[in-house]
Protein backbone atom coordinates (compact mmCIF):
# COMPACT_ATOMS: atom_id res chain seq x y z
CA UNK A 1 0.00 0.00 0.00
CA UNK A 2 1.10 3.48 -0.39
CA UNK A 3 0.76 5.52 2.87
CA UNK A 4 0.80 9.08 4.00
CA UNK A 5 2.76 9.83 7.57
CA UNK A 6 2.79 12.71 9.54
CA UNK A 7 4.69 13.20 12.67
CA UNK A 8 7.05 10.25 11.23
CA UNK A 9 10.26 11.34 13.91
CA UNK A 10 7.66 11.12 17.07
CA UNK A 11 7.10 8.54 19.51
CA UNK A 12 4.58 6.46 17.69
CA UNK A 13 5.64 7.18 14.15
CA UNK A 14 9.35 6.72 14.55
CA UNK A 15 8.23 3.19 15.64
CA UNK A 16 5.44 2.86 12.85
CA UNK A 17 7.57 3.63 9.77
CA UNK A 18 10.08 0.95 10.48
CA UNK A 19 7.19 -1.79 10.74
CA UNK A 20 5.48 0.02 7.64
CA UNK A 21 8.47 -0.21 4.90
CA UNK A 22 9.27 -4.05 6.63
CA UNK A 23 5.79 -4.99 5.43
CA UNK A 24 6.72 -3.51 1.96
CA UNK A 25 4.58 -0.76 2.22
CA UNK A 26 5.15 2.50 0.61
CA UNK A 27 5.71 5.14 2.99
CA UNK A 28 5.27 8.84 2.06
CA UNK A 29 6.38 11.10 5.53
CA UNK A 30 5.06 14.93 5.72
CA UNK A 31 7.87 17.09 6.65
CA UNK A 32 8.23 20.58 7.55
CA UNK A 33 11.72 20.99 6.42
CA UNK A 34 12.66 20.81 2.75
CA UNK A 35 12.46 17.59 1.74
CA UNK A 36 15.69 15.51 1.46
CA UNK A 37 14.46 12.06 -0.82
CA UNK A 38 11.49 11.19 -2.91
CA UNK A 39 9.47 9.67 0.07
CA UNK A 40 9.33 12.86 1.67
CA UNK A 41 6.46 15.94 1.01
CA UNK A 42 6.87 19.09 2.37
CA UNK A 43 4.23 20.62 4.36
CA UNK A 44 3.83 23.95 6.62
CA UNK A 45 0.31 23.32 8.39
CA UNK A 46 1.22 27.14 10.06
CA UNK A 47 1.02 28.73 7.14
CA UNK A 48 -1.74 26.18 5.62
CA UNK A 49 0.46 24.86 2.59
CA UNK A 50 0.37 21.47 1.40
CA UNK A 51 0.70 19.91 -2.19
CA UNK A 52 -0.68 16.73 -2.58
CA UNK A 53 -0.92 16.42 -6.29
CA UNK A 54 2.08 14.17 -6.57
CA UNK A 55 1.03 11.58 -4.09
CA UNK A 56 -0.61 9.76 -6.97
CA UNK A 57 -3.29 7.01 -5.19
CA UNK A 58 -3.21 6.97 -1.79
CA UNK A 59 -4.22 4.21 0.62
CA UNK A 60 -4.37 5.33 3.55
CA UNK A 61 -3.20 8.49 5.36
CA UNK A 62 -1.53 8.13 9.52
CA UNK A 63 -2.10 11.59 11.21
CA UNK A 64 0.06 11.73 14.07
CA UNK A 65 1.86 15.14 14.03
CA UNK A 66 1.31 17.35 16.97
CA UNK A 67 2.90 19.67 20.08
CA UNK A 68 3.83 17.86 22.79
CA UNK A 69 1.65 18.24 25.82
CA UNK A 70 4.51 16.60 28.32
CA UNK A 71 5.82 20.16 29.50
CA UNK A 72 4.74 22.96 31.49
CA UNK A 73 1.85 24.46 30.47
CA UNK A 74 2.00 28.25 30.03
CA UNK A 75 -0.64 30.07 27.93
CA UNK A 76 1.73 29.89 25.03
CA UNK A 77 1.98 26.47 25.29
CA UNK A 78 -1.56 25.33 25.40
CA UNK A 79 -2.46 27.74 21.88
CA UNK A 80 0.18 25.63 20.36
CA UNK A 81 -0.80 22.10 21.37
CA UNK A 82 -4.71 23.23 20.36
CA UNK A 83 -3.42 24.95 17.22
CA UNK A 84 -0.97 22.49 16.02
CA UNK A 85 -3.65 19.45 16.24
CA UNK A 86 -7.24 21.20 14.82
CA UNK A 87 -5.19 23.57 12.20
CA UNK A 88 -2.98 20.28 10.92
CA UNK A 89 -5.86 18.34 11.21
CA UNK A 90 -8.15 20.28 8.98
CA UNK A 91 -5.70 21.10 6.68
CA UNK A 92 -4.91 17.35 5.95
CA UNK A 93 -8.42 16.42 5.65
CA UNK A 94 -9.08 19.36 3.19
CA UNK A 95 -6.35 18.12 0.67
CA UNK A 96 -6.49 14.25 0.97
CA UNK A 97 -10.61 14.49 0.72
CA UNK A 98 -10.01 16.06 -2.54
CA UNK A 99 -7.83 13.69 -4.28
CA UNK A 100 -9.53 11.73 -6.91
CA UNK A 101 -8.60 8.41 -4.75
CA UNK A 102 -11.58 7.88 -2.67
CA UNK A 103 -10.40 4.51 -1.33
CA UNK A 104 -8.16 6.33 1.21
CA UNK A 105 -8.51 5.76 4.65
CA UNK A 106 -7.68 8.68 7.14
CA UNK A 107 -6.25 7.51 10.38
CA UNK A 108 -5.89 10.33 13.06
CA UNK A 109 -4.33 10.51 16.75
CA UNK A 110 -6.46 11.69 19.58
CA UNK A 111 -6.37 10.45 22.98
CA UNK A 112 -8.39 9.19 26.40
CA UNK A 113 -7.91 12.85 27.47
CA UNK A 114 -11.41 13.07 25.46
CA UNK A 115 -12.91 11.61 28.47
CA UNK A 116 -12.09 13.84 31.05
CA UNK A 117 -11.18 12.98 34.77
CA UNK A 118 -13.74 9.97 35.38
CA UNK A 119 -13.01 8.40 38.44
CA UNK A 120 -13.87 4.66 38.38
CA UNK A 121 -16.33 4.68 35.66
CA UNK A 122 -15.43 2.96 32.94
CA UNK A 123 -15.29 4.59 29.56
CA UNK A 124 -15.40 3.06 25.99
CA UNK A 125 -15.52 4.64 22.87
CA UNK A 126 -19.39 5.44 23.70
CA UNK A 127 -18.82 7.62 26.84
CA UNK A 128 -19.41 11.48 26.94
CA UNK A 129 -16.35 13.53 26.45
CA UNK A 130 -15.35 15.93 29.55
CA UNK A 131 -14.94 19.14 30.37
CA UNK A 132 -11.53 20.59 30.66
CA UNK A 133 -8.40 21.82 28.43
CA UNK A 134 -7.63 18.50 27.17
CA UNK A 135 -10.94 16.88 26.47
CA UNK A 136 -11.68 20.60 24.78
CA UNK A 137 -8.48 20.12 22.55
CA UNK A 138 -9.76 16.41 22.02
CA UNK A 139 -13.19 17.06 20.48
CA UNK A 140 -11.82 20.04 17.97
CA UNK A 141 -9.34 17.71 17.00
CA UNK A 142 -11.48 14.92 15.99
CA UNK A 143 -14.11 17.36 14.58
CA UNK A 144 -11.59 19.28 12.37
CA UNK A 145 -11.42 15.69 10.00
CA UNK A 146 -14.90 17.09 9.19
CA UNK A 147 -13.85 17.30 5.24
CA UNK A 148 -13.19 13.75 4.84
CA UNK A 149 -16.49 12.73 6.56
CA UNK A 150 -18.69 15.22 4.26
CA UNK A 151 -17.00 13.29 1.45
CA UNK A 152 -18.09 9.45 3.14
CA UNK A 153 -14.18 8.82 3.00
CA UNK A 154 -13.47 6.06 6.00
CA UNK A 155 -11.89 8.23 9.32
CA UNK A 156 -10.87 6.57 12.41
CA UNK A 157 -9.82 9.34 15.59
CA UNK A 158 -6.98 6.31 17.78
CA UNK A 159 -7.53 7.86 21.27
CA UNK A 160 -4.35 6.97 22.61
CA UNK A 161 -3.84 5.98 26.20
CA UNK A 162 -0.72 6.35 27.89
CA UNK A 163 2.20 4.73 25.78
CA UNK A 164 4.93 2.70 27.31
CA UNK A 165 7.98 3.17 26.02
CA UNK A 166 11.53 4.15 27.05
CA UNK A 167 11.91 6.69 23.95
CA UNK A 168 9.77 9.21 25.20
CA UNK A 169 6.03 10.60 26.61
CA UNK A 170 5.59 9.48 30.55
CA UNK A 171 7.57 6.37 30.73
CA UNK A 172 10.68 7.77 29.73
CA UNK A 173 9.65 10.80 32.49
CA UNK A 174 9.11 8.39 34.91
CA UNK A 175 12.28 5.90 34.21
CA UNK A 176 15.34 7.80 35.81
CA UNK A 177 13.06 8.58 39.46
CA UNK A 178 12.32 4.82 39.23
CA UNK A 179 15.65 3.22 38.62
CA UNK A 180 17.23 5.71 41.38
CA UNK A 181 14.16 3.51 44.15
CA UNK A 182 12.55 6.85 44.41
CA UNK A 183 9.47 5.85 42.78
CA UNK A 184 6.15 6.49 44.02
CA UNK A 185 2.61 6.72 43.86
CA UNK A 186 1.21 9.73 42.55
CA UNK A 187 -1.34 11.47 44.65
CA UNK A 188 -3.75 8.82 46.55
CA UNK A 189 -2.50 5.97 43.90
CA UNK A 190 -6.14 5.04 43.35
CA UNK A 191 -6.59 6.95 39.77
CA UNK A 192 -6.83 4.51 37.12
CA UNK A 193 -3.95 4.60 33.91
CA UNK A 194 -4.91 3.25 30.61
CA UNK A 195 -1.77 2.19 29.00
CA UNK A 196 -0.88 0.76 26.03
CA UNK A 197 2.45 -0.53 25.24
CA UNK A 198 4.50 0.83 21.97
CA UNK A 199 4.18 -2.31 19.64
CA UNK A 200 0.08 -2.07 20.06
CA UNK A 201 -0.23 1.37 19.49
CA UNK A 202 1.77 0.69 16.13
CA UNK A 203 -0.24 -2.47 15.65
CA UNK A 204 -3.63 -0.83 16.23
CA UNK A 205 -2.49 1.46 13.52
CA UNK A 206 -2.29 -1.21 11.41
CA UNK A 207 -5.16 -2.78 12.25
CA UNK A 208 -7.10 0.64 11.96
CA UNK A 209 -5.83 0.85 8.61
CA UNK A 210 -6.51 -2.95 8.00
CA UNK A 211 -9.61 -2.89 8.64
CA UNK A 212 -12.84 -1.60 6.55
CA UNK A 213 -15.60 -1.98 9.53
CA UNK A 214 -13.65 0.26 12.18
CA UNK A 215 -14.63 3.79 11.60
CA UNK A 216 -15.13 6.72 14.42
CA UNK A 217 -13.44 6.91 17.98
CA UNK A 218 -11.23 3.69 18.77
CA UNK A 219 -9.76 3.65 22.37
CA UNK A 220 -6.08 2.30 21.79
CA UNK A 221 -5.50 1.20 25.52
CA UNK A 222 -4.91 -2.15 26.73
CA UNK A 223 -7.54 -3.93 27.98
CA UNK A 224 -6.18 -4.03 31.58
CA UNK A 225 -6.18 -0.50 32.35
CA UNK A 226 -4.47 -0.47 36.50
CA UNK A 227 -4.36 2.23 39.09
CA UNK A 228 -1.57 4.32 39.80
CA UNK A 229 -0.95 2.60 42.99
CA UNK A 230 -0.50 -0.34 40.71
CA UNK A 231 1.42 0.81 38.29
CA UNK A 232 4.76 1.72 40.76
CA UNK A 233 4.28 -1.39 42.45
CA UNK A 234 4.81 -3.04 38.92
CA UNK A 235 7.57 -0.73 37.28
CA UNK A 236 9.51 -1.53 40.70
CA UNK A 237 9.28 -4.99 40.68
CA UNK A 238 10.32 -5.17 36.86
CA UNK A 239 13.76 -2.35 37.51
CA UNK A 240 13.74 -4.73 40.77
CA UNK A 241 14.14 -0.99 42.67
CA UNK A 242 12.54 -0.39 45.76
CA UNK A 243 9.24 1.95 45.56
CA UNK A 244 8.68 4.62 48.42
CA UNK A 245 5.97 6.78 50.05
CA UNK A 246 5.40 9.57 48.97
CA UNK A 247 8.81 9.60 47.37
CA UNK A 248 10.35 12.58 44.45
CA UNK A 249 7.98 12.13 42.73
CA UNK A 250 4.72 13.39 45.45
CA UNK A 251 1.96 15.51 44.57
CA UNK A 252 2.91 18.95 45.94
CA UNK A 253 6.22 18.80 44.15
CA UNK A 254 4.97 17.21 40.93
CA UNK A 255 1.96 20.16 40.75
CA UNK A 256 5.32 22.70 41.51
CA UNK A 257 6.96 21.15 38.77
CA UNK A 258 4.55 20.49 36.07
CA UNK A 259 1.65 23.15 36.86
CA UNK A 260 -1.62 22.15 35.09
CA UNK A 261 -0.41 19.57 33.25
CA UNK A 262 0.41 17.62 36.53
CA UNK A 263 -3.38 17.78 37.38
CA UNK A 264 -4.25 16.81 33.87
CA UNK A 265 -1.66 13.99 32.54
CA UNK A 266 -0.93 12.32 36.03
CA UNK A 267 -3.86 13.10 38.34
CA UNK A 268 -6.51 12.53 36.32
CA UNK A 269 -8.33 9.28 36.75
CA UNK A 270 -9.27 7.43 33.01
CA UNK A 271 -10.76 3.59 33.12
CA UNK A 272 -10.89 3.20 29.49
CA UNK A 273 -11.63 -0.40 27.50
CA UNK A 274 -10.71 -1.14 23.99
CA UNK A 275 -14.36 -2.50 22.92
CA UNK A 276 -13.92 -1.81 19.21
CA UNK A 277 -10.42 -3.24 19.17
CA UNK A 278 -11.57 -6.39 20.89
CA UNK A 279 -14.57 -6.19 19.19
CA UNK A 280 -13.05 -6.23 15.36
CA UNK A 281 -10.64 -9.05 16.70
CA UNK A 282 -7.52 -7.11 17.31
CA UNK A 283 -4.80 -9.44 19.08
CA UNK A 284 -2.90 -7.39 21.70
CA UNK A 285 0.53 -8.41 21.92
CA UNK A 286 0.78 -7.35 25.94
CA UNK A 287 -2.69 -7.46 27.37
CA UNK A 288 -0.51 -7.82 30.90
CA UNK A 289 1.25 -4.50 32.50
CA UNK A 290 4.15 -6.71 33.61
CA UNK A 291 4.79 -8.20 30.73
CA UNK A 292 4.55 -5.11 28.55
CA UNK A 293 7.11 -3.26 30.89
CA UNK A 294 9.34 -6.27 30.83
CA UNK A 295 9.45 -5.74 26.86
CA UNK A 296 9.83 -2.14 26.42
CA UNK A 297 12.80 -1.83 29.26
CA UNK A 298 14.16 -5.58 28.43
CA UNK A 299 13.65 -7.39 31.33
CA UNK A 300 13.30 -10.91 31.86
CA UNK A 301 9.93 -12.00 33.89
CA UNK A 302 9.28 -14.47 36.41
Amino acid sequence: MKILVTGSTGLVGSSLVPFLLTGGHDVIRLVRRAPTNDSEIQWEPDAGKIDLKDVGDLDAAVHLAGESISDRWSRKKKSKIQDSRIQGTQLLASAVAQLENQRTVFVSASAIGFYGNRGNEVLTEESKPGNDFLSSVCQSWENATQPLEEKEIRTVHLRFGVILSPKGGALAKMLPVFQLGQGSNLGSGRQYMSWIGISDAVGAIYHAIMTKELSGPVNVVGPNPVTNADFTKTMGRVLKRPTVVPGILGKLTTLVLFGEMATALLFTSQRVTPDKLIGTGYQFRHADLELALSHVLGRQTG
